[in-house]
């Protein structure tokens, strides 16, 4: 890891203008000596030189700070400018003309965006000159902020450098995380399945009939929630949600599946179909029965026990649209703001289970498909309404 003092020095070294400043500097005042230096709480270096006294000084080189002047500019943050030391009634005995013997001096601070003192622009000569007017002095101040802007541009720009890396850190971390859930969690849940499946064709009690479907039913819940997770990874966290197209396998006969297969899981509730599909679509239909699934079950939780759940499907001109609906307490307004956000759950009753995903991840599938999923929440009905067209633009 670089020194502070090495970060300095290379941070002024990667201003190109720095050498021209100084040259500029010397040529316009007749002044012998120029430096840009880092001027800290205990510490003065110089960071770059022009030397035509020999002075003696080079880049890298440290003066005591006490013997500087540009100890108290940095205290003062304000720039001091002697025509001739031995004229002057400020600096005529003070001790740092004396030590370095000089009779003109210049030093103008150099402030970063921030507001931190870095350093100074300064020069000196063992002979007077004329400095303290207008355009010596405004010169040295262009100078000295066209160095702070550098300096902090380079500290910008090697902060986003660091947060590149970060990135790049947290997308692999995101891949592991991404391939735990796919493989390490899945792997030990189908073996529990497996196990599970075996104890069922052995001769059980009642009771041990009992806890074999509880753990099969615990199996499932947790590799919907490991699906969800994985969702939510790659739609929010990589790369989106993949596809595979299908417009061969007929997509009515795949939601009726799907609605079939709640309909067992929930026996005392009412799901009744109006499915239209006489047009192919193309879609991901492992997708398409996901979104339709996630619909119902949030219907089957937040509706009206006594009262059906409507499930349409339809092509209609140039697209193919579908539509869960329920009955039952109306969604609040601001709560129709956050239905597909991630993670964010309606209380429906303490018994309910879920990590909020599944209104997000039906968004996401239908984003996927260059759709929309909208919701609309009244006395009468919530109805939930995903819409996508026929013909993809690529």
């Amino acid at each position: 890891m670089p020194t502070d003092l090495e970060a300095d020095l290379a941070a002024i070294d990667r201003i190109q203008a720095v050498p021209t400043i100084l040259e500029v500097v010397c040529r316009t005042t007749g002044m012998g000596f120029a430096a840009v230096a880092r001027v800290s709480e205990d510490r003065w270096i110089a960071c770059a030189v022009r030397d035509d006294i020999q002075f003696g000084l080079q880049p890298g080189g440290e003066l005591k700070l006490e013997t500087t002047i540009c100890h108290e500019i940095r205290q003062a943050r304000t720039e001091v400018v002697i025509d001739h030391v031995a004229e002057d009634p400020t600096y005529c005995r003070h001790h740092t003309p004396a030590m370095y013997g000089f009779q003109s001096y210049i030093s103008m601070p150099i402030v970063l965006a921030d507001g931190s003192f870095f350093g100074t622009l300064c020069a000196i000569d063992p002979r007077p000159a004329r400095l303290n007017n207008p355009e010596t002095i405004g010169m040295f101040r262009l100078f000295a902020e066209l160095i702070g802007f550098h300096l902090s541009a380079g500290e910008r720009l090697a902060t986003s450098e660091a947060d590149l890396l970060d990135e790049r850190k947290t997308a692999e971390l995101r891949e592991q995380f991404i391939a735990v859930l796919g493989h390490d969690l899945r792997n030990p849940l189908a073996s529990i399945d497996a196990g599970a499946k075996m104890l069922r064709r052995e001769p059980l009690s009642p009771k041990g009939s009992t806890v074999v479907g509880l753990i099969q039913s615990s199996v499932g819940r947790m590799a919907e929630l490991i699906d969800n997770v994985l969702d939510f990874a790659h739609g929010r966290l990589g790369s989106g949600l993949k596809l595979d197209r299908d417009a061969h396998v007929p997509l009515g006969e795949v939601l009726e599946q799907v609605v079939d297969e709640l309909r067992a899981a929930w026996p005392e509730r009412r799901i009744n179909t109006q499915l239209a599909v006489t047009k192919t679509v193309s879609c991901d239909r492992a997708r398409m029965a996901q979104l339709l699934s996630n619909l119902v079950a949030n219907a089957l939780t937040h509706g009206a026990r006594e009262e059906p759940i409507l499930v349409r499907a339809a092509t209609l001109d140039g697209s193919f649209e579908l539509s869960v609906a329920n009955q039952g307490e109306p969604i609040p307004p601001a709560t129709l703001k956050r239905l597909f956000q991630p993670f964010f759950r309606v209380a429906a009753r303490p018994s309910q289970q879920g990590l909020g995903l599944g209104l997000y991840i039906a968004c996401e599938i239908a984003r996927a498909h260059g759709g929309s999923l909208d919701v609309t929440s009244d006395q009468n009905e919530t109805r939930f309404t995903f819409k996508m067209p026929l013909v993809q633009a690529f």
